[in-house]
């Protein structure tokens, strides 16, 4: 059995494309909408919800052959939880790395390395704060922000607790973007403008996550863009396409 944390499209990809070789294969999945997108994806074992490390210990030593871990880029909690499961219960562990972004050199484009420090320079950029960082980010960003004067417009997922977040650390309905990404260069201009950002904040998510775009939408509607680099963990093995990590599997699993 293999076991995938498909918390990405990618990890949804692997997950089914395992599946449809032959091997048996659990995917995970954290939220209710997780799963029903893996269920669309033809995957028949499902476990929902978040795991800490002794469940995810717990259910690695019923069984599971090799640990596949195809969380967001930016999920470091849930990688490091991870390969502390897989060394507990003597899994091997493989990372699924969606490749990062191709950024330009351009004068309009600034990389941070920490969300402090990501906040820190979007401050000295600007005070109309496009965020596109995800309301996990949200409080100390809203918090750093009210404390300079500046405004915050906050791009999340249309879902209605990340709404009901949103609102209860005090944003207002205006400065709530409801939108499920990635979206278009064209498409990123026009929030910015009809928003009036000053500076544009968002993550290295990768191609998959829209992230190229935001930051030509930037330079084209002539808006610095802070990006926030990704976290550096010492993967034991890291592969960057469901078809690699199929290979691997053909390559060191016996099938069932």
């Amino acid at each position: 059995m293999i076991l995938v944390l498909a918390g990405t499209l990618e990890g949804r990809d692997t997950a089914a494309l395992l599946q449809r070789a032959g091997f048996n294969v659990t995917a995970s999945a954290v939220t209710g909408y997780g799963c029903h997108l893996l269920q669309k994806q033809g995957l028949t074992r499902i476990l929902t919800g978040a795991l800490d490390e002794a469940a995810l210990t717990g259910i690695l030593r019923q069984g599971i052959r090799l640990l596949v871990d195809a969380t967001h880029p930016f999920a470091a909690l849930a990688s490091r939880t991870a390969m502390a499961a897989a060394r507990a219960a003597g899994v091997p562990y493989l990372r699924l790395e969606r490749p990062a972004a191709e950024l330009p050199a351009h004068p309009l484009v600034y990389r941070a390395k920490d969300l402090e420090s990501t906040i820190g320079q979007a401050l000295s950029l600007g005070k109309v704060l496009f965020s596109t960082l995800g309301s996990k980010s949200l409080s100390s960003l809203l918090a750093a922000a009210r404390q300079a004067g500046a405004k915050v417009v906050a791009r999340v997922l249309p879902d209605s607790k990340v709404i009901l977040h949103c609102l209860q650390l005090g944003l207002n309905p205006g400065e709530i973007i409801a939108l499920q990404g990635p979206c278009s260069v064209e498409l990123n201009i026009a929030l910015y403008r009809q928003y009036q950002a000053e500076v544009v904040l968002t993550k290295d998510s990768g191609s998959t996550g829209g992230v190229e775009e935001k930051v030509a939408a930037a330079i084209e509607a002539g808006i610095p863009v802070v990006v926030w680099q990704r976290p550096g963990l010492d993967y034991p093995l890291v592969l960057h396409r469901p078809e690699e990590v199929l290979q691997y599997c053909l390559n060191h699993l016996p099938k069932g």
